[in-house]
């Protein structure tokens, strides 16, 4: 008898003589202030660093709607004491923590959260090719404003100074 859990894993599987279409484009933002939405959030440990020793971390999975494609943006949030501000930084800016405020971190909210956020490039060297890359990084998260928010169909937040015309190409 088959596995349906399996079956239903496969229900992307191609045929070798399938039409393909959708290409994957890595968006990278310019610098500015963005809306983003929660769409992955994953329970993680941190191995330890020289500043930090081993603890859990939030792996969070944050989207930007843009006109060239939806870009995305991977960030951890540590959960140690001394990065407490960024934690709570977070929540702020999704809506479920108010400044200077108590809270309980409620993860099963956080999925489908929008906020806004500084983003910008950043680079890296990847362990595997050893080769420098680019990827989207959050510089600071902004409290939440309802007023901030673009619906849930618009396109993007511009960057700031950004005189209404669009950052990219």
């Amino acid at each position: 008898m088959p596995d349906n859990n399996f079956m239903n894993q496969n229900d992307g599987c191609m045929d070798w003589g399938d039409t393909i279409e959708q290409d994957n484009q890595f968006v990278i933002l310019p610098e500015g202030d963005y809306t983003f939405t929660v769409t992955k959030f994953e329970r993680a440990r941190h191995a330890g660093s020289e500043k930090i020793p081993p603890c859990n971390k939030a792996l969070l999975t944050l989207e930007v709607k843009t006109p060239e494609g939806t870009a995305t943006v991977l960030t951890d949030l540590l959960l140690y004491r001394t990065m407490e501000w960024k934690i709570s930084s977070f929540f702020r800016a999704i809506g479920q923590k108010k400044q200077g405020e108590r809270l309980v971190m409620d993860w099963s909210r956080v999925i489908g959260a929008r906020g806004r956020a500084h983003i910008a490039p950043a680079t890296y060297v990847g362990k595997q090719d050893g080769r420098e890359h680019e990827k989207n990084e959050v510089v600071r998260y902004y409290d939440y404003d309802p007023s901030q928010m673009p619906k849930e169909d618009d396109f993007m937040t511009l960057p700031e100074g950004s005189d209404d015309e669009l950052p990219f190409n």
